[in-house]
């Protein structure tokens, strides 16, 4: 019989203020694997009973007080979990661990990349540096996470990388996510073997929005979106993609996450 397995990711925005949003998203889509970012809750206040209770026994936590923490909640058992950062091992912006699928395993990556504040300039912007510095030290990384293949990377990226994964190129190549200095380090780091999974079913021109800002008096109105959240898988995984989704309807619940999921089916 066919496996089958969906994953999710979420910038969540605090899961402590969400928690019923996550409950009704897991009600809508019912995956089997969850992958949140910045959960805002040290490991210890991690409602690890109300996310049993929807489903998922098994989780990864990587959590620290603040506005970082990243979570994977499964149906399956998790096994190799591990915490190790490409940036600082205090901001809790990076958890891995496998899960069978398919007759074997597969790595899943849950990263969160620094936002890097509002002024794209290292020099005078300490966020923006360490952000620099995330995305350099992603593509070195990358060549060894994809160097056996059956590896799956998502999360909050904080980077639009092609022109339509925002909502006005020319507007935004100077606001922080879209500058070229971190979009072409992204790329860099996905041509590290990684297949960006959501464009290869869904491909530009399309328009591909993730994150609206809270700014906007009426985000669907003015729908002036970039595409920060993100699937990548190796090749191998890549081939077993059945299904993408961008569940925008999050977006318009009662005090949202200013992100909305993406959901990846892999069927083997």
């Amino acid at each position: 019989m066919p496996d089958r397995l969906v994953l999710a990711t979420w910038n969540v925005n605090s899961i402590r203020s969400r928690l019923d949003h996550l409950a009704r998203f897991v009600a809508l889509k019912n995956p089997d694997v969850v992958c949140l970012q910045e959960t805002r809750c040290p490991d210890g206040s991690f409602p690890a009973a109300a996310v049993r209770a929807m489903g998922f026994p098994h989780m990864a936590l990587n959590s620290r007080k603040g506005h970082h923490g990243v979570a994977i909640l499964s149906r399956r058992p998790l096994s190799a979990a591990d915490s190790a950062q490409i940036g600082s091992p205090h901001e809790a912006r990076q958890q891995r661990a496998s899960v069978a699928f398919g007759g074997g395993q597969i790595t899943l990556h849950n990263l969160y990349v620094p936002a890097g504040g509002d002024v794209p300039d290292p020099a005078v912007n300490p966020r923006f540096a360490a952000k620099i510095a995330f995305l350099d030290g992603l593509e070195t990384w990358s060549r060894t996470a994809t160097a056996g293949g059956g590896a799956v990377l998502v999360g909050d990226l904080n980077v639009a990388p092609l022109p339509d994964d925002v909502w006005s190129h020319r507007q935004l190549l100077d606001v922080v996510s879209h500058t070229p200095g971190e979009t072409g380090r992204l790329i860099a780091a996905q041509e590290q073997g990684w297949v960006d999974v959501v464009r290869a079913r869904h491909p530009a021109p399309e328009k591909l929005f993730t994150w609206w800002s809270y700014r906007a008096r009426d985000w669907a109105a003015s729908n002036k979106g970039r595409r920060l959240d993100h699937v990548w898988t190796t090749p191998d995984v890549a081939a077993k993609v059945s299904a993408i989704e961008i569940v925008t309807e999050t977006r318009g619940w009662e005090k949202p996450s200013d992100h909305v999921p993406v959901v990846m089916t892999l069927t083997a």
